[in-house]
């Protein structure tokens, strides 16, 4: 019984012992693994944090030098069409150089006036985005970075910002923005490590992440002051932000997610983003547990006693042995994986990657390193990195870049000359962070150098372009100069009125003989509108022609009557509007010729040519009532005698009775002879039954004379005046005589209609037709003729004709010619229609 006591004692303690041996032992490996997990949670954090800093830094030297060309500081001065595309393509070409989303101007109001996104549907040209902190920060004069969600895009970006400054003066004219994408981060950098890798911003709010699903969540939960404040930035767009489940203790070293898992997690300040930091998270069920080394020291005496002791906890010890050296075979060949990763990483990157120690030697060269420099890896391991340096960079290097780096630890876009193996000259951005033992001293440093050759050579040759076009650009203004002056000289010494009015009617320039005409100074008349200026009457007749302009967006000619001190002038103005680059109306102008004295001679000229048709229409009315009175008697007599003489001599003489019959007809046909002549110079119709019987009756005269059908249609017609009357007869006796001449027509129509205050004619052909132009240069006296007459009657002839289409001529002559306007040529030709 006591052996079985004994026994049974013996093994309770062995239970005992060998439980209280594999807690220790637990205890102590798990202690191992999280404390080996943080440090390398700690570094990799590191690395991204300097990684994303780096990236996030590139854009502040291209924006700064962006703000300092001349382009954008001109298309803030002066918004012309021409200043603004220059400002647009050099943001479309530092766009393209620095693979940006967009690269932007804005004003001083912060209203953005050129963009390398104009012509896409998110355009934000004219928008205002003063509420930006980076428009407010470059404002006050220093450059700044933002990360924001895109107010008209919605897509995430890095916005970098720097002030426009006037040329001499200090003033601040606007910012100069680049914005550059976080896709491109998240997918070149932090896909590469495992975990979830979260960049915060001061709000809480999970800008970029590794995981889509956590982008633009919450790191905690906000409450509705908080959500509002995030909302009131515009920094994130409109919400929801959402929680993302995630729960951290109070030093931020673990965490646990939505679904329970345990998650290891560092975080660190992203330098020069305040507020912005890098959460770095493991899943500690995916990180290995590592060597039993410190469990071993721990508890290994107390284990070996016992199992020395006891035999049956060798074997348990065996097999807790044997499983623990398999995981660490496999926590071996993770770790192992993870460094073959991360040294593909280190060879593949396409940027040069290299590692010096403390001494300044370099311990290990990256494969697009060794590409771009020309050495090989066994070459470079070994070599001081100062013997790398071109003699110009090399002094300040060892003076004042390397002592900084082993002093701070870190360096950040360190512009380097690098000679290659074969003699060329390398131009590189390096940035380099160092790796420190416990007692502070660096001893090993991870650098980037950014080959930069390229875009050296470009912005030299953007420099030259832009030299290049400074003097095409001066070229242009001495040339824009002179005409100018030359068209100054146009305006001051021209003896015509010259305005110019803007879009709204309000007077934009007018020349010292407008001023002279109306009395007025041109700082009187400018921007303000001609009612302003000018009494009703006056503004009335000005703008008449303009809104004609205006409407019809084509040159317009008026004739404007003003009264003035010196007496009621006539001018013949040209009204014509002015488009911009877009064909937008900008201004109208309007240039007047005085024509008071032309108007006074054509008046007398019109007047002696009346009186000149007045006095030949009374002359063939003379010669019409004699030739029907006199020689119609006397030729009446003469055939009654000749019927006598032939009656007499029939039964005497037949030959004589013959010829007195030949007599008699030809008699007869001199009658008929002297009425048509007699009709022709002055149709007593006209004078005794007026002017609708007239037509009637010359239509039914020219239908029988030439055969071809004639059509009179008018309407109810009051019979006009006497010289109305005429002009109109005369008009259609022409055009009738004209058809039946040249046009080979088969039928005419005559139309008279009277309207309210004119009169009406037309008379169209279906004839051959002619060509205007050609008839119109040539002295052809029947379109002369009838081009007086409606010009003294103080009507608009129009004349509609071309080949193979007939013609058609058309009268309109007011009731009432002292109230009617006439055009200058008093209307004797209106318009020539094909």
């Amino acid at each position: 019984m006591k052996l079985r006591v004994i026994l049974f004692a013996l093994s309770i303690l062995v239970l005992t012992s060998t439980f209280l041996g594999g807690y220790l032992y637990y205890a102590s490996l798990k202690e191992a693994t999280l404390q080996e997990a943080r440090i390398e949670a700690h570094s990799r954090a590191r690395m991204i944090t300097d990684q994303l800093s780096s990236y996030l830094s590139a854009n502040l030297q291209p924006v700064q030098a962006l703000s300092g060309l001349p382009e954008l500081r001109r298309a803030l001065e002066n918004d012309s069409a021409s200043a603004l595309a220059r400002a647009n393509a050099l943001l479309d070409t530092f766009k393209n150089v620095l693979t940006a989303d967009v690269c932007y101007l804005m004003d001083a109001e912060g209203r953005t006036v050129a963009s390398s996104n104009r012509y896409e549907a998110d355009s934000f040209v004219g928008r205002n985005f003063n509420y930006r902190p980076y428009f407010i920060k470059a404002m006050n004069g220093f450059s700044a970075t933002h990360m924001a969600l895109g107010a008209a895009s919605g897509v995430r970006g890095a916005y970098y910002s720097h002030p426009v400054y006037a040329a001499g003066a200090g003033k601040i004219l606007g910012v100069a923005v680049i914005k550059a994408p976080i896709r491109a981060m998240e997918e070149e950098f932090l896909q590469a490590y495992p975990g979830t890798v979260l960049l915060v911003s001061p709000q809480g709010i999970i800008f970029g992440s590794n995981r889509p699903q956590w982008r633009l969540r919450t790191l905690h939960k906000l409450n509705d002051e908080e959500i509002q404040d995030v909302r009131t930035s515009q920094q994130f767009g409109n919400g929801p932000w959402s929680w993302s489940g995630l729960a951290l203790d109070q030093e931020n070293s673990l965490a646990r997610d939505n679904e329970g898992r345990e998650l290891l997690a560092s975080s660190m300040e992203l330098p020069r983003f305040r507020g912005w930091r890098i959460y770095y998270l493991r899943d500690l069920d995916a990180i290995p547990t590592g060597v039993p080394t410190a469990s071993f020291r721990a508890s290994g005496a107390v284990v070996l006693v016992i199992c020395i002791l006891v035999g049956l906890i060798v074997f348990a010890l065996y097999m807790l042995a044997t499983r623990e050296i398999e995981r660490r075979k496999n926590a071996e060949a993770e770790l192992w994986t993870s460094k073959e990763r991360y040294r593909s990483l280190y060879h593949t990157t396409p940027a040069m990657l290299h590692s010096i120690d403390g001494q300044g030697r370099i311990i290990s060269v990256s494969d697009a390193w060794v590409e771009i420099m020309g050495y090989s890896r066994q070459e470079a391991v070994g070599m001081r990195i100062l013997d790398l340096h071109t003699n110009k960079s090399r002094g300040f290097a060892e003076d004042q870049a390397l002592p900084h780096f082993f002093r701070t630890g870190e360096i950040r876009d360190v512009p380097y000359q690098f000679a290659t193996k074969d003699g060329r000259e390398l131009d590189v951005l390096l940035s380099a962070t160092a790796e420190r033992d416990r007692q502070g001293n660096v001893i090993r440093s991870v650098a980037v150098s950014v080959d930069i050759t390229a875009r050296k050579r470009a912005e030299e040759e953007l420099m030259r372009a832009k030299e290049q076009l400074a003097r095409y650009s001066e070229e242009l203004e001495r040339q824009v100069e002179e005409r100018t002056r030359e068209i100054t000289s146009i305006l001051r010494n021209t003896p015509a009125m010259v305005s110019i009015k803007d879009a709204h009617g309000r007077f934009v320039l007018v020349n010292p003989h407008y001023e002279a005409v109306f009395g007025l100074r041109g700082e009187d008349i400018v921007g303000r509108t001609a009612w302003e200026v000018h009494g009703n009457e006056i503004a009335q007749a000005l703008e008449q022609g303009e809104c004609r302009a205006r409407s019809t967006l084509q040159p317009v000619r008026v004739e404007e009557r003003f009264r003035l001190s010196a007496g009621e002038r006539a001018y013949l103005s040209v009204k014509f509007p002015i488009f911009d680059a877009q064909k937008e109306l900008t201004r109208i102008c309007g240039i007047g010729i005085d024509i008071t004295e032309l108007k006074a001679a054509q008046d007398k000229l019109r007047r002696v040519s009346g009186s000149v048709l007045t006095g030949q229409e009374r002359e063939r009315a003379a010669i019409a009532r004699r030739l029907h009175d006199e020689l119609g008697q006397v030729l009446t007599v003469l055939r009654m005698d000749a019927v006598w003489l032939r009656d007499r001599a029939r039964s005497l003489d037949p030959e004589l009775a013959e010829r007195s019959q030949g007599m008699c007809e030809l008699v007869d046909s001199t009658i008929s002879d002297v009425r048509h002549i007699a009709t022709r110079l002055r149709p007593a119709v006209l004078d005794d039954l007026g002017l609708l019987d007239a037509l009637e009756w010359f239509a039914a005269d020219f239908e029988r004379r030439t055969g071809i059908h004639c059509r009179l249609e008018a309407g109810e017609v009051t019979d006009p005046p006497e010289h109305l009357a005429t002009a109109l007869y005369r008009v259609t006796q022409e055009a009738l005589t004209n058809a039946a001449r040249h046009s080979q027509a088969t039928e005419t129509v005559v139309r008279l209609v009277q309207e309210e205050t004119h009169l009406r004619l037309s008379v169209h052909d279906d004839g051959q037709g002619f060509d205007l132009a050609e008839a119109m240069s040539r002295d052809t006296l029947g379109l002369a003729g009838m081009q007086e007459r409606a010009g003294l009657a103080g009507g608009l002839l129009e004349i509609r004709s071309a080949p193979g289409r007939g013609t058609e001529i058309r009268l309109r002559i007011p009731l009432d010619p002292t109230n009617d306007t006439q055009p200058l040529d008093g209307g004797i030709i209106g318009r020539l229609h094909p």
